[in-house]
């Protein structure tokens, strides 16, 4: 595998490019070597074989797309439950389109375990243990070794019961070591032409469903119908927490006005 491999993602203008007599950082494409410096750069053993645990978003799609640059031996998981937007499986395989990676979809039957189900407090780290899980046993047939993910360095630990999982399971997150946050993320992947560089961060349907509301699938069909209506006519919005009963709170940004954020909830807490 080389470098050619991310010549399917949309060429960048000539003036973003980095020169050819640049020097090589070890681990990274020269688009995104020429806008580094906000953080250190990634690093990849290159005699290791990869599993990537990829959610079709803006950090996973970084940097699948990077590893595939840099001639890394990886290959893509994506975990598909009941509680993820069908459209995150489009948008995965746009990317996997984009950079030529290997691409393995999983259909995982996550409304079979109770204990998710259940929607504890910890629910998101059982969750997280499944999925992360899930992908190991697939990489263990494959004969892949090494788990990353895409956390990025601005993921709060305190805010994120899933961190817990990673470190239990062994989950090595690149992006994180070389202390690469969302902003610098997103712009890195617009240097290489990546299709999810502005993609808004999408939390799948259960972090909607409050605490201790058993998990259904009527519960995540109705989450569903909320985002639907957000996704519609807004640059970026997303679901706050869901109410037992039907509302939905929502938070508008990127300059819509407040007339705009009202009549968006309206028509959600109609539907």
């Amino acid at each position: 595998m080389t470098n050619g491999a991310i010549g399917k993602v949309g060429m960048m203008p000539a003036a973003g490019r980095a020169s050819d007599s640049a020097d090589a950082v070890p681990g990274v494409s020269p688009a995104a070597a020429n806008v580094a410096g906000k953080a250190g750069a990634l690093s990849f053993d290159l005699g290791a074989r990869y599993g990537l645990a990829f959610s079709g978003g803006c950090d996973s799609s970084y940097l699948l797309a990077e590893m595939v640059a840099a001639g890394v031996d990886v290959k893509a998981y994506m975990v598909k439950t009941a509680f993820q937007a069908a459209f995150e499986v489009d948008d995965a395989r746009r990317i996997v389109a984009e950079t030529g990676a290997e691409f393995e979809l999983i259909e995982a039957d996550v409304l079979s375990h109770g204990e998710i189900c259940a929607n504890p407090w910890d629910r998101c780290y059982l969750c997280k243990r499944f999925i992360f899980g899930t992908v190991l046993d697939h990489m263990a047939r494959d004969g892949r070794a090494v788990l990353v993910d895409g956390t990025n360095a601005s993921d709060d630990p305190s805010r994120r019961p899933g961190f817990r999982a990673l470190d239990e399971l062994g989950v090595v997150s690149p992006l994180r070591e070389a202390g690469l946050a969302k902003e610098e993320v997103r712009v890195r992947s617009r240097a290489i032409g990546l299709s999810t560089a502005d993609k808004p961060n999408f939390s799948c349907y259960a972090t909607k469903v409050p605490e201790g509301v058993l998990i259904t699938q009527e519960e995540l069909d109705r989450v569903a119908h909320g985002l639907g209506h957000i996704a519609s006519g807004y640059d970026e919005a997303r679901c706050g927490e869901a109410e037992r009963g039907g509302a939905v709170r929502i938070e508008a940004r990127r300059g819509e006005t407040e007339r705009d954020g009202m009549e968006a909830a309206g028509r959600i807490e109609a539907g």
